[in-house]
């Protein structure tokens, strides 16, 4: 597709993305609109990526992982999920093993490690981060719901809202205040797992896109949470979402990439096809340079995000750098997006066609991980010191 040759993988990755892309074709994507149907994925395909060695990646060998360090192994998977144009499993599957789980390893305690990082990885817990409230969406510091230090464990109390994963997980990050009056300062991390008596789910919700992503409430009523089930340190929590939040947006701008790719993939072989005016779609200037402004944005957003998956593994990106690459790929994916149904005429309207699915998917790339807004803001302080 693009002219400028790749250059970041070696033979290793390539045998790597072949084993992903592989099993995308036989477990992903025959199942993908039953999953829509449903409003979630199977279980039965949490447990076949860990079963191959997909899901978190970077855990040590001591919990069953496989220790892999470089982040071009997790690019390569975000990237094939991508690709294979589903969008729901291009999203739940790498917030489970490059959002949930970094706050486990980085910040988890001996126990919670040993009682929860061997079942992230075989599949058999899921994992989700429950931030985002009724009430407070962006503005982290404005959450409510609290977690009281009652000496041998924390009563934690309030509700999350959209949250990714939501109805199958089995384990939660969840941001809780411990000193109200503190705000930033006063939030902590905790895991909170399903078993909790307290912990309840609502139903999945009725979205416009993502149709195979279980999001939903989650809800904590007076639940018991063990104190090694703190993350880090009390009132650290903002702290840790702070350093956390720069690898969830860069994954958000790799899928971002990858899925306005497919849906550009989807329209050549459209316009290459379809007649009007007895001549094809894609002989018409303006096609020609719409495909020609779009794919030439497409190579340089490639580029871009490669150079930052570098940078990543060497911990050089930071927060206004995620920022920039969450902003810039997830306007790219909505533009791109709609140039395409446009394309398509009619039938980019048509939910049988996979250019009208990307383009209800794409909507909330700008808006969850934080908003584009919120992301420029963060770009602004970065450049006004």
């Amino acid at each position: 597709m693009y002219s400028v040759i790749r250059t970041i993988f070696n033979e290793e990755h390539e045998l790597f993305r072949q084993s992903v892309r592989d099993f995308i074709a036989k477990e992903i994507i025959p199942n993908n609109a039953d999953w829509e149907k449903n409003k979630m994925v199977s279980r039965e395909s949490w447990k076949k990526l860990g079963e191959n060695g997909f899901l978190c990646l970077q855990a040590s060998e001591t919990y069953g992982g496989m220790g892999i360090q470089d982040f071009r192994f997790n690019a390569i998977f975000i990237e094939e999920l991508g690709l294979s144009g589903c969008s729901g499993p291009a999203i739940g599957y790498p917030l489970h093993s490059d959002i949930v789980f970094p706050y486990v390893q980085h910040y988890g305690t001996e126990s919670a490690k040993s009682k929860y990082i061997p079942g992230m990885v075989s599949g058999d817990l899921i994992g989700a981060i429950a931030m985002t409230e009724p009430g407070a969406g962006s503005d982290l510091q404005a959450i409510r719901t609290t977690a009281e230090d009652k000496g041998d464990h924390y009563l934690i109390n309030g509700s999350k809202t959209f949250i990714t994963n939501g109805f199958l997980c089995d384990i939660g990050v969840v941001a809780a205040k411990t000193d109200p009056s503190k705000g930033a300062k006063g939030i902590s991390l905790f895991i909170v797992d399903k078993d909790m008596v307290g912990f309840s789910k609502g139903v999945p919700f009725e979205k416009v896109g993502l149709h195979a992503q279980d999001t939903c409430e989650l809800f904590f009523e007076d639940v018991k949470v063990p104190k090694e089930n703190l993350l880090g340190k009390v009132g650290e929590g903002f702290k840790y979402l702070m350093t956390e939040l720069a690898q969830e947006r860069l994954i958000v701008a790799l899928a971002a990439v990858a899925l306005a790719e497919t849906t550009f993939k989807l329209t050549v072989e459209y316009v290459k096809n379809r007649a009007a005016f007895g001549k094809m779609v894609s002989d018409f200037q303006n096609t020609r340079f719409k495909l020609a402004e779009m794919g030439a944005k497409l190579e340089q957003g490639r580029i871009y995000v490669d150079q930052l998956v570098m940078l990543h593994n060497d911990k050089k990106v930071d927060g206004a750098m995620a920022s920039s690459a969450k902003y810039l790929m997830t306007e790219l994916q909505c533009d791109v997006s709609d140039e395409c149904v446009q394309l398509h005429g009619g039938y980019g309207y048509m939910w049988e066609y996979g250019v009208a699915r990307a383009f209800a998917d794409a909507r909330v790339q700008r808006i969850y991980a934080g908003t584009n807004e919120i992301m420029k803001e963060l770009i602004a302080r970065k450049i006004l010191g």
